[in-house]
């Protein structure tokens, strides 16, 4: 079996690679009989001299690999046929623009294995950068609270080393008298509290929350069964909800009425009730005047998300009286963060997480005759150029019907 790391030719260029030279070599050391080509890459974090200095193959040319692993969508002229491709394509939503990549893929008899369906028997996702997500808007989240405010001048993350440097930034700030929610109990979420635990904001339950006063910043850490509730008063369910939200409404109001910062980083599942409305945000009691929406649905569960923001230009403001977006700082607007690709303003750490986590899950299949499903979940397509069972209801989004 031969892996190769492809370089990322995606705009805007993504640094991000799956494996680090560190994380390659322990690869190399756990299955020696792996071979192991990289392709060079002027854009990536990790220089190609890295890899050499570890023994590794840097090559123009990666035709005779086998398993293609990368992290954006591959440009359909890139693709390489008859061969097994691993990265996020972006499809499994049905999401228009990368339809054409899909239907490619199937005509050049490509396996693709997306990143998002290597999951455990259960569905939950095994690989990601959602840590690094969370961790980045979190910062991001400070960084214009302090701009906006005039309380300090955090610099951008992209601009730093590492997560460490990150960490070493916060460390120079002081913050004022502010509530803070943070939505979602998943790695987004832990990766946003990493950040406010490294601030030493204090935690607190959510009925102290939602009750009391403070004389210093607090957070709360919101479940999904608290900013939700079912519409006939019984006891709910997350496990239900997850399967079936129907017959659930929003319970975030209260919540939205005490605070001051909100982190969104829960996951919103398809038919869930949205968090807040545009009316909701008009209400004479909504406090929440920041909100660093590291899950980032567009036009969803956050009303005030109403477009993708960019690491070059992150924060916009939303009135909510008029519905429509103004400068960050404006006046009673809402200042919104809203970057859909966080992890690339922290591509060292990201890549060696990602990594630590492919090594542990994916690779062994490849060498255990798939012994737990892994590769067998996540297989989208056929060499045959088809669809697999598990994605057969792609088709018609494949065909152009939908």
């Amino acid at each position: 079996m031969k892996f190769a790391i492809i370089k990322e030719r995606k705009n805007p260029p993504d640094r991000r690679v799956v494996f680090s030279p560190k994380d390659l070599k322990t690869l190399q050391e756990q299955f020696s009989n792996a071979e192991i080509v990289v392709e060079s890459s002027d854009i990536r974090v990790f220089k190609d001299s890295e890899y050499k200095d570890l023994g590794f193959n840097v090559s123009e040319n990666i035709t005779n690999a086998d398993v293609m692993f990368g992290v954006k969508e591959v440009p359909i002229k890139d693709l390489i046929p008859n061969k097994k491709y691993f990265f996020f394509s972006h499809t499994i939503k049905k999401q228009p623009y990368n339809r054409k990549l899909l239907k490619a893929i199937l005509d050049k008899k490509i396996e693709l294995f997306d990143h998002e369906t290597i999951v455990k028997k259960s569905g939950a996702r095994l690989i990601g950068f959602g840590r690094y997500a969370g961790l980045v808007g979190a910062y991001n989240g400070f960084r214009v609270l302090g701009l906006r405010d005039g309380l300090f001048n955090l610099p951008k993350v992209e601009t730093l080393s590492d997560l460490d440097a990150v960490k070493a930034e916060l460390d120079k700030i002081t913050l004022p008298n502010i509530k803070i929610l943070l939505t979602g109990t998943g790695k987004v979420a832990k990766g946003a509290k990493e950040i406010l635990d490294h601030l030493k904001i204090k935690e607190v339950s959510d009925a102290l929350y939602l009750t009391a006063d403070f004389t210093e910043p607090v957070y709360c850490m919101a479940d999904v069964m608290e900013y939700n509730k079912r519409e006939d008063g019984k006891v709910g369910d997350k496990f239900a909800f997850y399967k079936d939200p129907s017959g659930y409404e929003s319970n975030f109001m209260p919540y939205a009425k005490v605070t001051d910062f909100f982190i969104a980083g829960h996951f919103y599942g398809d038919g869930a009730p949205y968090l807040f409305t545009r009316d909701d945000a008009k209400h004479p009691e909504f406090r929440i005047n920041l909100v660093a929406d590291v899950s980032c649905d567009i036009d969803g569960p956050v009303a005030s998300t109403i477009r993708p923001s960019t690491i070059a230009d992150p924060f916009y403001g939303y009135d909510a009286k008029q519905e429509k977006e103004v400068d960050f700082n404006a006046k009673n607007a809402i200042t919104v963060m809203a970057v859909d690709n966080l992890p690339c303003e922290l591509p060292k750490d990201a890549s060696e997480g990602f990594g630590d986590m492919f090594l542990k899950h994916v690779i062994p299949a490849f060498f255990n005759n798939d012994s737990n499903g892994i590769l067998e979940r996540a297989q989208m397509t056929t060499k045959d150029g088809k669809l697999t069972k598990r994605f057969a209801y792609l088709q018609d989004y494949v065909d152009g019907k939908e």
